[in-house]
């Protein structure tokens, strides 16, 4: 009976801090709505307090956190194409509060503050509770997030805690931001030029710093809307590949919705996905910027709550290791299993801001790291994280564009994650990241950073082909002329396209690539150009027999294996026979004609933001994690700022 009675003393002793650490701690929870009620996923909860957290509500539109420090806590929802709506609240220790928000239509900047007293419920029986579970703090994931693990706090921008959403900066100016020049592409009169030659392009930044702008409640700069990259932002329902091939391909057909006069070309490419085997291993090196710029919350602090949630999805088969720079460079961990979380996540933890930005010498490190533990057969990736303000170092553009062209032949690819506001630099990062057979894509918010490196983390990382290049031959007896909508910064030579030595696009697991082409027929004059006065627009005489075919055009697309070094040819021929849109090409005209209209695209036609939003939700189809929705309110925004249209005109 004695040893009885010490044992459950001991355990009382071993049990009574645990009790006592969850009983002192609150919870805070709830569900976000619309104006009419429908819950709404994909809203960022951000929580400032005793305590700083954020996190994403759930297909429920429910949110949660937990084991939270008693005291008053700010609770700030943002989604773009809705005002910001910001409660206080107090969490008491035992309790559970329950706050519940209802979204309003407008820009995030406007901000809607909520007072008054939240209701309150009792945990009933948490001590029993605790002692029950052996007495460890839970944790659950919320919205197919996994919980943080507990870290030290870090000191960032004299700021405490690990904020991970993104907020306007009130003060802060775009003036710095810096984007390549993009002149539209205009239409080719096929009788002169009836080859059209590109690198296809799988980048998504520009979509999300698009909705960034948009969440502003201001017009994004007219170079910094790649309609390419808006696009291919989604998934379309393009069947998988058959046979050996990587990809399949997808041809559509139908009237122009913004000029009924001309015809609009669907080319889809659809990459195996990863669903019929394990993941490649992966050895990854993440190579951060942590200069002075960094500092804002929207940057290094969201960076690091996108690490924690990759690190959660990694395994002993892969491997990680973090490299910061900021006027010097160094190693904060070492290349690591994937399955030691905790060293993993306490070198996140370590990660402070300051100084000024060698982004060259940060580059040689960790390819260095990375060729050192490179895996055959797996994925061998440098992730670099920054807002691209190299000014200590290697400074000058081609020298770095040289110096991951060289790494690249390693086997060692590059992807880009951009974050930031005020001094983006756009056009370095996009560079980068093409030159080195990677991805270029901004998070601007916890959410888009989940899509990312969680969500499609096989299409950001493994790479199925490389050197990806189309061509597209068009019928002289049926196109008049036809353009190419996006792509401008990846047009190719037409003797390019046999080169195999030409470096190309990457597509990486499940990835699906679209372009579109406007198409005038025989008949219908292109816009902008002349008659000619000494050739017939088709010159019979040089037409071959299968001119009359009734072919529109043929698509061929060169590619090589990841390992390989000469390229495959596939081939299709698309018929003229224009049919009514269907979901992928209607879908896909409305995210083109969204962009065409925010760039001022001299040839848009009748094209509208109203249309846009109108198309996209007729179209919308299968949409399970809200993408396509955002879409036609970011479209519906969009139309709702003040001269919107005009706005975009001016900045032509």
């Amino acid at each position: 009976m004695r040893t009885r009675i010490r044992i459950a003393i001991v355990a009382v002793a071993l049990f009574a801090p645990l009790v006592t650490a969850q009983v002192d701690r609150g919870v805070l929870s709830g569900v976000v709505t619309d104006p009419s009620g429908t819950v709404m996923p994909g809203v960022t909860v951000t929580i400032t307090g005793p305590e700083m957290r954020s996190t994403v509500t759930d297909a429920k539109g429910a949110y949660s956190f937990q084991n939270l420090p008693p005291g008053e806590y700010r609770v700030e929802s943002r989604l773009a194409g809705f005002r910001t709506e910001v409660a206080t609240v107090r969490v008491q220790a035992g309790r559970t509060e329950r706050l519940d928000v209802k979204m309003t239509i407008g820009a995030v900047a406007e901000t809607v503050t909520v007072t008054g007293e939240t209701p309150v419920v009792d945990v009933q029986n948490a001590r029993r509770a605790v002692a029950g579970r052996g007495g460890g703090v839970v944790t659950r994931a919320v919205g197919g997030l996994p919980a943080p693990p507990p870290a030290q706090p870090v000191r960032v921008g004299g700021m405490i805690g690990g904020y991970a959403g993104r907020i306007a900066l009130p003060g802060r100016s775009a003036d710095t931001e810096a984007y390549a020049v993009i002149e539209d592409n205009r239409f080719h009169r096929v009788g002169s030029e009836p080859l059209s030659t590109f690198s296809i392009d799988v980048d998504t930044a520009a979509y999300a710093n698009v909705r960034r702008f948009l969440g502003e409640g201001r017009l994004p700069p007219p170079d910094a809307v790649r309609i390419e990259e808006l696009v291919n932002y989604f998934r379309f329902d393009y069947p998988e590949p058959a046979g050996d091939a990587p990809f399949s391909i997808t041809t559509e057909l139908a009237e122009a919705p913004w000029n009924v006069d001309h015809h609009l070309v669907l080319v889809g490419l659809q990459g195996r996905a990863l669903a019929d085997r394990e993941p490649s291993p992966r050895n990854l090196v993440f190579l951060l910027d942590v200069s002075g710029s960094m500092q804002p919350p929207d940057k290094l602090p969201l960076v690091r709550t996108a690490m924690r949630m990759l690190t959660d999805i990694l395994t002993a088969r892969d491997r990680v290791a973090i490299v910061v720079y900021a006027g010097a460079s160094g190693v904060v961990l070492p290349s690591t299993p994937g399955d030691q979380k905790a060293d993993i996540h306490a070198a996140i933890a370590r990660l402070e801001s300051g100084g000024s930005t060698n982004g060259g010498a940060g580059i040689q490190l960790a390819y260095r790291i990375a060729r050192d533990h490179f895996i055959d057969g797996g994925v061998n990736r440098v992730i670099l994280a920054t807002d691209g303000d190299f000014n200590v170092g290697i400074t000058d553009r081609g020298a770095l564009l040289r110096l991951i062209e060289q790494e690249r032949e390693s086997g060692v690819f590059l992807s880009v994650l951009g974050v930031g506001t005020g001094n983006l630099k756009d056009a370095t990062m996009e560079q980068l990241a093409d030159r080195g057979n990677g991805n270029y894509a901004y998070l601007d918010s916890l959410h888009e950073a989940r899509k990312v490196l969680v969500s499609e983390a096989g299409s950001t990382l493994e790479t199925i082909a490389r050197d990806v290049k189309i061509q597209v031959e068009f019928n002289p007896r049926e196109v008049a002329a036809y353009r190419l909508i996006g792509y401008e910064n990846r047009l190719l030579a037409h003797e390019d396209f046999n080169d195999d030595r030409k470096d190309a696009g990457e597509i990486g697991a499940g990835h699906s690539v679209t372009a579109l082409y406007e198409v005038v027929p025989v008949g219908v004059e292109p816009p902008g150009a002349d008659p000619l006065r000494y050739q017939q627009q088709t010159p019979e005489a040089a037409l071959t027999p299968e001119a009359a075919s009734g072919e529109l055009l043929t698509v061929k697309v060169r590619y090589k294996a990841p390992d390989g070094d000469t390229s495959r040819l596939l081939t299709r021929r698309v018929m003229n026979q224009p049919a009514r849109l269907a979901t992928n090409l209607g879908f896909a005209s409305a995210v083109a004609e969204f962009g065409m209209v925010l760039r001022g695209s001299p040839d848009r036609g009748t094209a509208s933001l109203a249309a846009a939003a109108a198309r996209g939700r007729e179209f919308r189809g299968p949409d399970d994690e809200g993408y396509r929705t955002e879409f036609v309110r970011l479209a519906e925004l969009a139309a709702g700022l003040p001269d919107a249209l005009a706005g975009v005109t001016s900045q032509r």
